[in-house]
């Protein structure tokens, strides 16, 4: 039986705030750092150990994975960061209070911009400094993978490449993975591995700091999954 592990990111400062984060490079909050500590020390509590780690190029996923190999006394293994994990990209909403949005907009019209995966939040312009375009760690990308705006069915089609090239090799290869992302990037993730319908993955929750365990077949389709808590 192979195992494989996804953690989301411990709350972040935003998380606390309340705000729509996205690919914004918000730091973990004191909560934050405790769960992701937590996380790390339940695992070898649990007798899990890895050969490889993965995050995005977002330091709450980051420091996240960091804290949590700490606990396990293994921060020397090969940790490979992709912005093909990052956060889905809420464009223009970015930076705003969830509450006053929804004061704004309506409860209905942000739980579509939240959850349906086929709805797009308001896109920023390329002139806002808040487009990817502007920071150094994404000078590779081309303009189309830039993103101004972006749904959940775009996050799982940037996800699922690196999913079945890269940490799928690994797990192939006999690699003990972990994987520490974020709350849109895993529920892609969760939908492909576990077949979700969109109005299954509409109602997917998937809390902060606690690990989310896959347990995988000889031939590596999933048996069954579970929270570590």
């Amino acid at each position: 039986m192979t195992k494989l592990v996804l953690l989301r990111h411990g709350q972040s400062q935003w998380n606390l705030e309340n705000r729509f984060t996205g690919w914004t490079d918000v730091d973990l909050s004191e909560e934050g750092i405790a769960q992701a500590r937590h996380a790390g020390k339940i695992l070898k509590e649990n007798g899990y150990s890895f050969d490889i780690g993965f995050t995005s190029v977002l330091k709450r996923s980051i420091k996240t994975m960091n804290l949590a190999l700490e606990e396990m006394d293994l921060l020397w293994i090969p940790v490979q960061k992709s912005w093909r994990l990052n956060e889905r990209f809420y464009g223009a909403l970015q930076g705003l209070n969830k509450a006053e949005i929804v004061t704004k907009y309506g409860e209905a019209q942000v739980h579509k911009w939240r959850r349906d995966p086929h709805e797009h939040p308001p896109a920023l312009d390329k002139a806002d400094p808040r487009y990817p375009g502007n920071d150094p760690r994404y000078k590779e990308l081309t303009e189309r993978e830039l993103p101004l705006t972006e749904n959940l069915s775009e996050t799982m089609d940037r996800v699922l490449p690196y999913w079945t090239e890269t940490i799928m090799s690994a797990v192939r290869n006999h690699k003990n993975v972990i994987i520490a992302a974020h709350g849109n990037s895993l529920r892609a993730l969760i939908q492909y591995v576990d077949h979700l319908t969109d109005d299954e993955v509409t109602q997917l929750d998937i809390p902060t700091g606690v690990p989310w365990v896959y347990e995988l077949d000889e031939d590596f389709n999933r048996v069954r999954h579970y929270y570590l808590e």
